[in-house]
């Protein structure tokens, strides 16, 4: 259970201004919502929303302009008087109301129920920050039987990478070699995650998701760890110097075909960059690796016991031999291979 304090700490850190013109200035993030929320007016219109976090409330007028009959805007910290001018200067005070208050200590009038929660909850590594226990609580306490999530589901994934902004970048400085301050530099890194852009052609091996997240039916229970034991076969020779994690959202549809026009915000290295970049975890040595030659690792996300809103992660690295590999398998062991054979031809 966390403090006061830090409860306090915590939401006085969304009072910065620039936390804010981060994610406004965030197209990919604005972009989903908006199309999510207007691609899908038959989920708004002459309903009922909540907005969880609603910080500068952006996302409530996206519901505004879907035509919603009432939207409850939620903000614990003082950005919710701001909220309340940019709801004003959009013409929508009679739809938006702000509710300056934890959610957990909302009361709506009547004890009436919504049937949209809108949230932007994700933090670095999806996890990072804990505000999805606040949007699961709002689900249990506010959501219609049958009402939407937005997002409803959530996956990070994990892949092998280098990691050239910490490794070969300090091979030649203007022509100095500083090889011994990169690798001080590796060992820091390598006590926390890393918050940085890395490009698709620096993944070493494809990506497995590490977990899944049903925002329509998981509780704060089920988010306290995760855990994969995995192996890939890299897809191309290089320096394995790290694993990268990223994370996407997925959002409901109304199209009959529901892949077909589903938003999805994407993290990943392959996508265009967001305020949340990619989480890398950082290995101190770089390990050398020819194409088809299997990686296996073990990561585990767990909870911090003593501050909930933040997650411990653990890398190990595995022995190929010693580890069982997923069927069919990407590796060049001769198992691997007759295996994989044995699978196409069947």
């Amino acid at each position: 259970m966390e403090t006061e304090e830090v409860q306090n700490n915590y939401f006085n850190s969304y009072e910065d201004l620039e936390v804010h013109t981060l994610m406004l200035e965030d197209e990919p993030r604005n972009l989903a919502y908006k199309k999510a929320i207007l691609g899908n007016k038959c989920y708004f219109k002459d309903k009922i929303v909540m907005d969880v976090g609603c910080g500068t409330g952006i996302l409530s007028v996206f519901c505004a302009q879907a035509d919603a009959k009432k939207v409850y805007a939620v903000e614990a910290s003082n950005l919710a008087n701001l909220a309340r001018e940019i709801v004003k200067e959009n013409g929508f005070e009679n739809v938006i109301e702000i509710i300056h208050s934890k959610v957990e200590d909302v009361i709506l009038p009547n004890n009436i129920k919504v049937d949209v929660i809108v949230s932007e909850w994700m933090g670095f590594y999806l996890l990072h920050e804990g505000m999805l226990d606040s949007v699961l609580i709002a689900r249990d306490k506010f959501l219609k039987e049958g009402g939407e999530m937005f997002p409803e589901t959530a996956v990070i994934y994990v892949a092998p990478c280098s990691i050239p902004s910490l490794y070969s970048k300090w091979n030649n400085v203007h022509g100095v070699s500083m090889s011994a301050f990169a690798k001080h530099l590796r060992k820091n890194k390598s006590t926390k995650p890393e918050i940085l852009n890395i490009e698709q052609k620096d993944l070493l091996g494809d990506e497995v998701a590490l977990c899944w997240i049903n925002l329509r039916e998981d509780n704060a229970s089920d988010l306290n760890e995760f855990s994969i034991q995995h192996v890939v076969g890299a897809k191309k020779s290089g320096s394995y110097e790290g694993l990268c994690l990223w994370f996407e959202c997925n959002f409901p549809s109304m199209s009959e075909t529901k892949d077909e026009n589903r938003i999805i915000l994407d993290t990943s290295p392959n996508s265009l960059a967001t305020h949340w970049k990619q989480t890398a975890i950082v290995l101190p040595h770089e390990v050398e690796v020819e194409e088809g030659e299997p990686i296996a690792f073990q990561l585990s996300m767990k909870r911090d016991t003593e501050h909930n809103r933040r997650y411990n992660l653990q890398m190990t690295l595995l022995d190929p031999e010693a580890v069982d590999h997923p069927q069919p398998c990407s590796c060049h062991m001769t198992k691997c291979i007759l295996i994989k054979a044995f699978m196409e031809s069947h």
